[in-house]
This record gives structure tokens, sequence and C-alpha cells, in this order.
């Protein structure tokens, strides 16, 4: 069985990824602010203590798991904050969490992660971003999270280049919209339609799938 490194996995869509890759069988590496809430999950869970934009903090992880061989490193952990959003009422503090968080720290992972995840037999870089961040389909409003989803966009743009000579499979992905704390109850998904495909589409990435942007049941998602 393959290992996962998840980051956010305390709760939403990182909680039902670190439920569905220990229902695998695999060796799950989860990594959240406040543990707790995985604490109950049965398989071969491995938990972290871990604020993403704590890069330090990020090294030292990277190097405690330095032997390991990383299958598939997710980075997951996002916010989206109602004070950047909106012109007319936009907060340069939000906007400045909202980059830090959505865009600054996954690339950042990546970096630490890049040789766990080049000795390991799957080799993939998955960033969960989102259909917002797509330049193509953009309707206005969510200023700050829609541009942090387009710069974590490029960014893994350019690690599909600059890792391709160590045979990554560098994918960024939309979830949907999915029913939770961030989506909201309106959302049209559940968890459960989101997740489990997702980790299908994961599951079968090939090497011709470095550099895409793919919707949660695999479908292409124009930059």
């Amino acid at each position: 069985m393959g290992t996962v490194l998840i980051t956010g996995a305390a709760r939403g869509l990182g909680l039902d990824l670190t439920k569905q890759y220990a229902a695998k069988g695999w060796k799950v590496h989860a990594c959240a602010r406040n543990p707790a809430g995985m604490k109950d999950i049965d398989g071969d869970i491995h938990h972290h203590r871990l604020e993403v934009t704590d890069y330090d903090a990020v090294k030292a992880l990277a190097n405690k798991l330095s032997g390991e061989a990383i299958d598939v490193l997710i980075c997951n952990a996002g916010v989206s904050r109602t004070a950047a959003a909106t012109l007319g009422s936009l907060d340069a503090a939000a906007w400045r969490e909202t980059f830090e968080v959505n865009a600054l720290a996954p690339l950042m992972m990546a970096e630490a992660f890049i040789d766990h995840v080049a000795r390991s037999t799957e080799r993939k870089l998955i960033a969960i971003s989102s259909r917002l961040g797509s330049i193509t389909h953009c309707n206005s409003g969510r200023y700050a999270y829609r541009a942090s989803k387009t710069a974590l966009n490029m960014e893994w743009k350019g690690l599909s280049v600059d890792t391709a000579s160590k045979g990554l499979i560098c994918v960024v992905m939309h979830p949907g919209w999915v029913q939770t704390d961030m989506g909201g109850a309106q959302a049209t998904l559940t968890i459960a339609q989101s997740v489990p495909a997702m980790v299908k589409v994961i599951d079968g990435l090939k090497a011709d799938d470095n550099g895409r942007f793919l919707n949660y049941d695999g479908s292409e998602i124009p930059w």
C-alpha cells in the first residue's frame, strides 16, 4: 500500500480524504493545527500538529520524515475570508492571510517534500484548488480567494515543469462546490460525492496528466 500526506486533515475535505485513504489501507500522515478530531479514525494514521504557514515547522516535519517515501502529497488546507471578497470593502490583512494560506503555504510544502514524493512509486503532488481560480470562468466577486487559487494554479503549473525530470505528477484539482464549513449548506455536492471521486481520479493519474487542472470527476477545467 502507499503513503499519503494530507494538510488541513482535521475537518471537511481533508478529514474525509484521511478516512478514505485509511480505509484503503494506506499509511496516512494527517496534518492539522488541531489533530484531535482525527483520533478516532481507524487505520495507519500518523497525526502531526502543523500550521502550514509556520515554515520552520514544515521544514522540521520534512526532516522528521526524511527517510519516508510519500506517494501522494495533498495540499488541502485553505481559507476564504469575507473581508477579502467584495469590491468596496476589501481588507488588506485578510488578503495577505488568504494568499499566505492558499498560495504560499502549499508551495512551501511542495518545496519541502519534493524529494519525499520523488522517491515514491506514485510520485503525485496534488493541490486542492478551485474552479473559482479559473480566469476563463471568472464572473467577479470572491476577489482574494479567486486570485489566491489562480496563483496556486500557476505555481503548480511551474512545478509540473520544474519537477518533470524527477517524474512527478503535479495536478491541481477542483473538489466541486461541496457542503463544508467553507462551501456552506447550499453547495451542490456532499463530501461523500466529492472526496471518493477525487481519490479515484488521483489513483488513476498517469505521467501524461502532469500539469493538468482537473475537476473532481476527472474532467478538464480551463485555466
